[in-house]
């Protein structure tokens, strides 16, 4: 955390809702829609108190912190500036992690680890400026660049360059260079469709060119067409 203070850092986290949720209206709704803000706010003062000594207290105050807001982050974590945990429900964040300053995170993702080790870091570090969609797993002590777009339910287990947008299971790069709009999922390319569209296309292609060499390659369907509908009959009944 940097040096600007405590309470400075928690007058920033009240202020991104207001900068970056275009359904924000009111103030009021940050005492009643923004559980994020209210996790992040207590993680400051917690991961205060875990840094001066009093770690029993830090995590009490982040267990309490879980409880009402559906929220885990551990005080010991290393969260930046103006992070923003939007809808926020379900997001966990490891104890070594390391969120850099500007980062969007939707719910349901998980800075989590691979390793039982004590004393070593288990747990990513996130680039400024990155968006992580919902429902992401990242992995691991590895490093997500700056400027990064992470698509939703991918699942992150390597390292990935600056300004890169990764997506899939497990996540691969899929772009390079700095996107204009990083909030866009709507425009990251959906990889499997696109790699079951080129098997299709692909068997089908061989199909033919099979067909065209064995002329009894038709009799041989219509045969594996009859046991299949007949297979479909018995698990009807």
């Amino acid at each position: 955390m940097s040096d600007i203070g405590v309470w400075a850092h928690i007058r920033e986290d009240f202020a991104q809702p207001i900068l970056n949720d275009p359904a924000f209206n009111s103030k009021i709704e940050l005492f009643f829609n923004y559980p994020g803000v209210w996790a992040l706010a207590n993680y400051r003062v917690a991961h205060t108190l875990h840094v001066k000594g009093f770690k029993a207290l830090a995590r009490v105050i982040m267990g309490i912190t879980q409880i009402i807001c559906n929220i885990d982050i551990h005080p010991a974590c290393t969260i930046g500036r103006r992070v923003f945990l939007d809808h926020a429900f379900g997001v966990v964040i490891g104890e070594t992690a390391i969120v850099g300053d500007d980062v969007l995170i939707y719910q349901g993702v998980t800075l989590g680890g691979v390793s039982l080790e004590r004393g070593v870091k288990r747990h990513p570090t996130i680039g400024n400026k990155t968006v992580i969609g919902s429902g992401v797993k990242v992995l691991g002590d590895i490093h997500i660049g700056e400027n990064c777009r992470i698509g939703s339910n991918s699942v992150v287990v390597k390292s990935i360059p600056d300004d890169s947008t990764a997506v899939g299971i497990p996540a691969r790069i899929i772009e390079k260079g700095r996107d204009k709009n990083p909030m866009a999922h709507n425009k990251i390319p959906d990889i499997n469709k696109e790699l079951f569209i080129y098997m299709f296309k692909r068997i089908k292609n061989l199909e033919e060119a099979i067909a065209k060499e064995h002329h009894d390659i038709k009799l041989k369907d219509d045969e594996l067409d009859v046991i299949y509908h007949s297979y479909l009959e018995s698990v009807k009944e």
